[in-house]
């Protein structure tokens, strides 16, 4: 028996577009279809394993709040569903992650090899629905959002084990890694209802605040959040020697003797430093930093919506800017 994707939004953001998210299931389902079985596996294990569905739930909502009213946003929101999925399954590898989601990883599961295929799969299927959209400024979006973020994962990759990166490079960096595809989605949905100049621009820039504030949150939520709730283990981003904005705002702030633990644990990695570390990200007031950074991150894309006729979809823009900064997983 195939299985069957669902929607993992939560109802109140994804209660607006119930009907479309039901039509891009029906969708992901049929383009996962392949002749090799172990592309199927793979590409229904790691769609089936949750997550929120934000990037296609973006694509959906910006064009139904200017009132797009054919069926090519359905494609469009799959197609950023399997871009998305693509990177996860290099993530995993690339990270050596063992757990995602509460589930072990596809790498974990299958292997890196399989894993890295598949990933590179989905990413030429979405490719092949890009040119069933049929528009060519929508393939500019996304072809160019694609390239930064690779830039961006590469960035982060070399940046680990390296506590000399600042709040500059550290911003540069998620705006590539993650946000950018946050704001291809919004952006491109906008292009597709024919959004007016000045409403693509916004909406383009609420999908990128959105997605700032959305890993500024999951950065914070790395050193203060719950195993079960989040699907990974506290402290993964210290173990994997990542620079994330609380350890770069504790070593700004902290004490001399409390920079210098965190810069070794962060050269390190592995958890032999987590609690010490812990301490220190909550002594020098670098969480609350962090949460301050996404709100405003949040409260500027709420900015953007003014612009948005004032219907259900912009409720749900609303709804999701507000969750992204009080989730806690």
């Amino acid at each position: 028996m195939q299985p069957t994707a669902s929607p993992t939004a939560p109802p109140s953001l994804h209660a607006a577009v119930a009907d479309d998210f039901t039509a891009v299931d029906r969708t992901i389902l049929t383009q996962l279809a392949s002749r090799v079985p172990l592309v199927e596996s793979i590409g229904h294990y790691i769609i089936d394993s949750g997550g929120k569905r934000l990037r296609p739930l973006l694509v959906l909502l910006a064009a139904r709040a200017l009132d797009y009213r054919h069926d090519k946003h359905i494609t469009l929101a799959t197609l950023i569903e399997f871009m998305h999925t693509s990177t996860l399954l290099h993530d995993d590898v690339v990270d050596e992650s063992h757990m995602r989601r509460g589930k072990a990883t596809a790498n974990d599961a299958w292997g890196n090899a399989p894993s890295v295929l598949v990933g590179d799969f989905l990413y030429s299927r979405s490719f092949q629905m890009m040119v069933e959209v049929g528009s060519m400024r929508i393939m500019e979006v996304l072809s160019a959002a694609t390239c930064t973020i690779a830039e961006g994962e590469v960035m982060q990759l070399t940046n680990v084990g390296n506590p000399d990166v600042d709040e500059a490079a550290y911003f540069d960096t998620i705006q590539g890694k993650t946000a950018m595809l946050f704001e291809a989605a919004s952006h491109s949905g906008a292009i597709l209802a024919n959004a007016s100049p000045n409403q693509e621009r916004a909406l383009q820039l609420y999908g990128r605040y959105l997605g700032l504030a959305f890993q500024l949150v999951d950065d914070l939520l790395d050193y203060q959040g719950e195993a079960q709730a989040m699907g990974k283990n506290i402290g993964d981003d210290l173990a994997e020697g990542k620079p994330t904005l609380p350890l770069i705002h504790a070593m700004a702030t902290g004490s001399p003797e409390q920079a210098s633990l965190v810069r070794r644990a962060i050269r390190q990695g592995g958890l032999e430093h987590l609690d010490a570390v812990l301490g220190i990200v909550h002594d020098t007031g670098a969480l609350d930093y962090t949460r301050a950074r996404a709100e405003a991150m949040a409260d500027k894309a709420l900015a953007q919506l003014e612009v948005l006729p004032d219907n259900e979809y912009r409720a749900s823009m609303e709804n999701l800017a507000h969750m992204a900064v009080e989730r806690q997983a």
